[in-house]
């Protein structure tokens, strides 16, 4: 039992790295071939975990041999556009112009059902308000809507928004953020002055963060 344990306690860190190194992306923005890695990666590390009399080497090194090529291939996939366009595949509109291309979605195997589901994932509820519609190679559909259509933007009425910034959290469950203080050029004397505004101190709140206007959001934990 503690050597089950153990075993699957070191395949769970050798494929967390392995799945780091291999990159950041969500399970729908894989391409097909990171797909097909990120299964036999699986499929690999279950088998030394449950069975104790295969050595766990068995199960480590196809994993980092999978690791090798992933590396390879992406590396072949940043010199070559052909090699990408093979291995990973080409965007194809399915949209055009206002119009469904059917070739297209036959040759994607797309369904219209299966277009519209994906155009309500963009909160776009009618297809003849999409412009263009664009499958991905991720699997992902771009959708353009028709000018008529879009949602309008401060550029439209010839308005210039104040710049904003991006927020930075302060304090997350008690603990405080030393970088970022540093990133705004402040300090820690600056942040309590801040939070007893709202009668806590930095160590008592839930949460404090800070907006490019100098907003700044407090909440009190409710438990010690």
């Amino acid at each position: 039992m503690i050597i089950t344990f153990v075993r699957s306690i070191v395949l769970y860190i050798i494929v967390l790295i392995v799945m780091r190194l291999m990159g950041k992306r969500e399970i729908g923005q894989l391409q097909p071939f990171e797909l097909a890695i990120s299964i036999m990666i699986a499929d690999l590390a279950s088998i030394p975990m449950t069975e104790t009399g295969i050595p766990i080497t068995r199960g480590i090194i196809p994993i980092l041999g999978l690791l090798i090529v992933h590396l390879i291939i992406s590396l072949i996939n940043l010199k070559s556009i052909k090699a990408r366009e093979i291995i990973c595949g080409k965007p194809r509109i399915l949209i055009y112009r206002g119009k469904i291309d059917e070739k297209a979605l036959i040759k994607e195997r797309f369904t219209i059902n299966e277009l519209e589901e994906r155009l309500r994932d963009k909160d776009v509820f009618n297809i003849g308000d999409v412009e263009y519609a664009i499958l991905e190679t991720s699997g992902e559909v771009t959708v353009i809507q028709k000018p008529n259509k879009r949602t309008t933007i401060p550029e439209d009425f010839n308005i210039m928004p104040e710049y904003e910034g991006i927020p930075y959290d302060l304090v997350v469950d008690g603990k405080v953020m030393d970088k970022n203080l540093t990133a705004i050029g402040r300090n820690y004397v600056w942040l309590r002055k801040q939070v007893e505004k709202f009668k806590i101190t930095p160590e008592e709140a839930l949460v404090v963060t800070i907006d490019g206007k100098g907003q700044i959001f407090c909440q009190k934990k409710e438990r010690n």
